[in-house]
């Protein structure tokens, strides 16, 4: 069984926050941290090592973690995120998750890599209720693959996704951890739950 203690998170941090009217999703502040320094609260328990996937702002990045950039030009998304992790992680196997879900589940990597079979090279997160394509755990043989695919001008995930085999892993008992701040309105939303309490049992993990 694969263990998540060997494995590199990636926190996605390199869009342009077109949503979020051009802010830098993960420096926005929530509770009075960063989006970044949550989730490096939660995934540093989990795995062995944690990089920052930026394509700006990259000396406040680096007071957390040391720092990629896309080596696809114009903020091609997650998949180039993807193929900066990739290459620079050590592991074979690598964890990704978007600077904009700062509630991701103390268990996410292990569950994850319990997931994974001998012939599996992605294991994403499905809610019960869609799938979250950017939470997801990748095998590193996949990047000749992804190189190809972006060089051929394409940036659909789910296509990508489409030509391997993968694994949907059952998070439907955490919906709420998965929770997207692509909006101000999402932000204030949350900003406004009380920090202790049965909403957000999920925090105190």
């Amino acid at each position: 069984m694969l263990n998540s203690k060997h494995i590199t998170a990636v926190i996605l941090a390199g869009g342009e926050g077109r949503r979020m009217q051009g802010a830098d999703k993960g420096l926005i502040s929530l509770w009075g941290q960063p989006l970044v320094a949550h989730l490096l609260s939660r995934l540093s328990k989990q795995v062995a090592s944690i990089i920052i996937n930026a394509n700006r702002n990259h000396c406040a990045y680096q007071q957390y973690a040391p720092v990629i950039s896309d080596t696809v030009a114009d903020f091609a998304g997650p998949l180039a995120g993807f193929e900066a992790g990739l290459s620079a992680a050590p592991s074979e196997w690598v964890l990704f998750v978007p600077c904009d879900s700062p509630l991701v589940p103390a268990d996410l990597a292990q569950r994850l890599c319990n997931a994974v079979t001998h012939s599996c090279q992605i294991a994403v997160v499905d809610d019960g209720q869609r799938i979250h394509a950017a939470t997801v755990l990748l095998h590193r043989s996949l990047l000749p693959s992804l190189r190809d695919y972006l060089s051929g001008g394409d940036r659909k995930l789910q296509l990508w996704f489409a030509q391997h085999e993968l694994i949907k892993v059952d998070f439907s008992d955490q919906v709420a951890a998965f929770t997207n701040l692509n909006t101000p309105e999402a932000l204030a939303q949350l900003e406004q739950t009380p920090l202790q309490g049965s909403a957000l049992p999920f925090l105190y993990e």
